[in-house]
């Protein structure tokens, strides 16, 4: 929408009948002494009530006598001021005080403004990344303590929300979508924890204004720099990486900044001189400056630059790996109070995401043996993968304050994508991966490929914030999503409500649809690979997702709040790699050339391809109970979180129904923060969860191999493998589709601590901190790997099972120095 089209609006709204006669009381909501804004604050007066937009800016009808304001925001100290109502009060500042003593803390929020009607935020304040033991300055860490969250394993980043899959997370930056939010294979975060204003991570029944994902949003906003003084910084150390943030006020201005930040890894340049071997290392630059050519309106420019790299190679042996990758982004964001009522935010961004990894290797596989006491086998593991994303995009958001009962918001967003996808796979394949779409080198992936898509997506929404009654908020809205590849319309219709049952409770709920639509851009966090190429792609339908979300909350004392949960969420259309047809069997089943006695160990039931079909529909359901206690003054010695999800979530894909590979019943969770001096702190973080389904072989049979002189896949061209002796060798038998997801991994179990201590001589300048994760060294089971065991009474080996172990005890420090 233009400027001049949102005034027409407002002198269009001004002139209906029957508006409640008031005067519209307007202003900013600030914070700190560079007085930067702050959404998401609640103004309210009696029944009426405004929350603050990006900008800071709020709206809010009331009668014309003497009112008194309460400002309350998370993380900040509550306000309360007394107006006098009327056509000659001018426009309003509040400044508002932070409940924490460290700028540096970042806090996890709600999903949408306090007071708004959305369900299934994770609120988690005011404890912040940088506290809380066992995240390592990490926020997906952090997240993943919250309830219904869960790591897709122990040592990445990776996001799983009530039993969905990885890739069905939305992540956003400054209002840009970010198609790889993680560094290091997942080890750390892409977001510099020094420079995050606030995260909001919404687990289900999100609003209209961001879509194309199936299970949740993370919204991700950066800090302008301070204009308090021209030059200002801090540098810290912490497990991963050096971290350094310069910032300032740009010159000949009060309201203009600038910030500028890089990351390094830190490891790599003295443990190689001991290890004598390349470690991964990656360094980001991160650059923003804000600044205001006049009143009310908001110019930012932001850029970001990083660079991985890894180059292993075992000492005395010709393994290698080797990845390249990069991460580019530039934005330039115009915000706009154009009134008291309307405002606007316009932002284009240009993303590029590149990755070349390459690995050269040859073990003994576990799996694959002979009946001998020295019977493996060996793998070779051989393949060059190359993946791109190239993302320009367009976002619109318009806000209009109708009156004192609506507040309607519309935008629209526009991507120009490239995305390629390109490997070869020379070497042995993954045959202990019962489907063989996995992306770790699944026996269903080409050998050869080369993929590129050019797409355009487009969305527009539309929602109202209705005030029906002082105790009872609406929020309908409606989502149109348009994939150019499927030539597909979608329609998103969403709900959600929030009553006031009492001062301290309240009863929250939301219905709505949700799609996703495909993409290799999702692939990049998926755990199965669907080839886009072929043209039964482009007859794909987008995915979909209806989710039913009820909670209540309640405010046992001002810092003490619960909230129970639950939730159902149907799926269909899930996009999965189809079973082979009969014809495909037949002609992958006539390349076996085993005799009569061996027949049993050819594979004759139908495997899972990478050729892409809606062939799966799937439901999750369950409920949180989540507690929280937040400081209210700096002061408060103890704050944290404690929550408790029982979840169940099942798919139905090949005439099977099985559990998600992420399905978890149960999972527990505390984290707490104690001062116990002065100058110290002392956190905890402890987790206990049942283990997510897994697939486990069911017996074992005669491995094949290629006949020599004979060319792959032609009939006859494999013959059972076999030593040096002439021994058969065995390979794991994971039977049909039947079999999928039937076993679960052993329950899961870590306590991390985390000490923190600050200097008195320092003037608050230093902070130091101890960490230890796994303090109990608990051998977690992140994998359960089988493996094939010498067996001398029988003519075959015995399957057992080796644990791949999670984080170990790890000890770290770091500290933050402010200057």
């Amino acid at each position: 929408m233009s400027s001049v089209a949102a005034c027409l609006l407002v002198l269009l709204m001004q002139t209906v009948p029957g508006q409640t006669p008031a005067y519209l009381v307007s202003g900013r909501v600030v914070a700190g002494a560079d007085k930067h804004p702050v959404p998401g604050v609640v103004v309210a007066s009696g029944s009426a009530r405004a929350t603050t937009a990006s900008d800071g800016s709020f709206a809010v009808f009331l009668a014309p006598r003497p009112a008194r304001l309460d400002v309350t925001a998370t993380g900040f100290m509550p306000q309360q001021l007394t107006v006098t109502v009327g056509a000659d009060l001018p426009a309003l500042e509040i400044l508002l005080a932070q409940t924490t003593a460290i700028r540096e803390q970042v806090l996890v929020t709600a999903p949408a403004p306090v007071g708004t009607s959305d369900p299934a935020g994770l609120a988690v304040t005011p404890a912040s990344v940088l506290r809380v033991a066992g995240a390592g300055d990490n926020i997906f860490r952090a997240l993943h303590t919250l309830p219904g969250v869960a790591a897709a394993d122990d040592f990445g980043s990776r996001l799983t929300v009530r039993g969905g899959g990885p890739d069905q997370n939305l992540t956003v930056m400054d209002g840009i979508e970010i198609h790889n939010p993680y560094r290091l294979f997942g080890l750390t975060s892409a977001f510099n924890p020094e420079t995050i204003d606030h995260f909001e991570l919404t687990a289900g029944g999100f609003g209209v204004p961001y879509g194309d994902r199936l299970s949740s949003i993370l919204l991700v906003t950066n800090r302008p720099g301070t204009t308090r003084e021209a030059f200002a910084g801090s540098a810290s150390m912490s497990l991963t990486d050096t971290n350094i943030v310069l910032e300032g006020r740009l010159p000949r201005t009060s309201a203009g900044s600038w910030l500028f930040t890089g990351r390094r890894t830190y490891y790599d340049l003295f443990a190689e001189r001991i290890v004598h071997t390349n470690l991964p290392s990656f360094a980001d630059l991160q650059f923003k400056t804000a600044f205001q050519p006049k009143a009310g309106h908001t110019i930012t420019l932001f850029g970001l630059r990083s660079r991985e790299h890894t180059d292993l190679s075992i000492s005395g042996d010709d393994d290698h790996l080797g990845d390249r990758a990069t991460n580019d982004v530039a934005a330039i964001t115009y915000e706009a109070a154009l009134s008291a009522r309307v405002s606007t935010r316009t932002i284009g961004a240009w993303y590029r995401y590149s990755d070349s990894l390459d690995v050269d290797a040859s073990f003994l596989n576990p799996a694959e043996r002979s009946n001998t006491p020295n019977g493996f086998a060996t793998t070779f593991l051989i393949f060059t993968r190359d993946l791109a994303v190239y993302d320009r995009s367009l976002r619109q958001d318009v806000r209009f304050v109708a009156n004192a009962k609506h507040t309607i918001e519309a935008g629209g967003e526009l991507h120009f994508l490239r995305t390629s996808w390109g490997w070869e796979i020379p070497g042995n394949r993954n045959l202990t991966a019962a489907n063989g779409s996995t992306m770790f080198g699944g026996a269903a992936l080409p050998s050869l490929l080369r993929s590129t898509r050019d797409s355009t997506r487009a969305a527009a929404w539309v929602q109202d914030r209705i005030l029906l009654s002082p105790r009872l908020r609406l929020e309908p809205g409606i989502r149109f999503d348009r994939s150019g590849v499927q030539a597909e319309l979608n329609a998103s219709p969403r709900l959600s409500a929030q009553f006031d049952l009492a001062k301290k409770s309240m009863l929250r709920g939301s219905i709505g649809m949700f799609t996703q639509s495909p993409g290799y851009e999702k692939l990049l966090q998926s755990d199965y690979f669907v080839d886009l190429t072929d043209t039964a792609a482009r007859e794909l339908a987008s995915e979909r997702s209806l989710h039913l979300v009820g909670g209540f909350d309640y405010r046992f004392t001002p810092s003490l709040l619960g909230r129970a949960e639950a939730y159902t969420k149907t799926y269909d259309r899930l996009v999965v790699g189809r079973l082979e047809t009969p014809a495909e069997t037949a002609t992958r089943v006539a390349q076996y050339n085993f005799p009569g006695s061996l027949q049993s160990s050819v594979p004759v039931a139908p495997q899972v391809t990478s050729v892409p079909v809606n062939g799966a529909s799937g439901r999750a359901f369950g409920f949180d109970v989540y507690v929280e206690r937040r400081p209210r003054t700096a002061n408060d010695r103890l704050s944290g979180w404690a929550s408790y999800t029982w979840g169940r979530a099942d798919i139905n894909a090949y005439g099977q129904n099985y559990p998600f590979d992420y399905d978890r019943r149960h999972a527990a969770s505390i984290v707490g923060t104690v001062g116990a001096l002065s100058r110290v702190d002392a956190s905890a973080t402890f987790r206990v969860a049942s283990g997510f389904a897994r697939t486990a072989p069911l017996g074992v049979r005669v491995a094949p191999r290629l006949r020599p002189g004979r060319t792959e896949g032609t009939p006859g061209s494999l013959i059972p493998a076999v030593d040096g002796t002439g021994q058969l060798i065995w390979t794991l038998d994971f039977g049909d589709v039947s079999n999928f997801n039937q076993s679960r991994l052993p329950m899961y179990s870590r306590l991390d601590v985390r000490v923190t201590f600050k200097p008195k001589s320092a003037k608050g300048r230093w902070l130091f901190y101890l960490e230890v994760l796994n303090v109990l060294n608990r051998k977690n089971v992140s994998q359960l790997e089988p493996e094939l065991l010498f067996d001398p009474t029988g003519d075959r080996p015995a399957i057992g099972y080796a644990a791949d172990s999670g984080l170990p005890r790890l000890p770290s420090f770091g500290f933050r120095y402010r200057f």
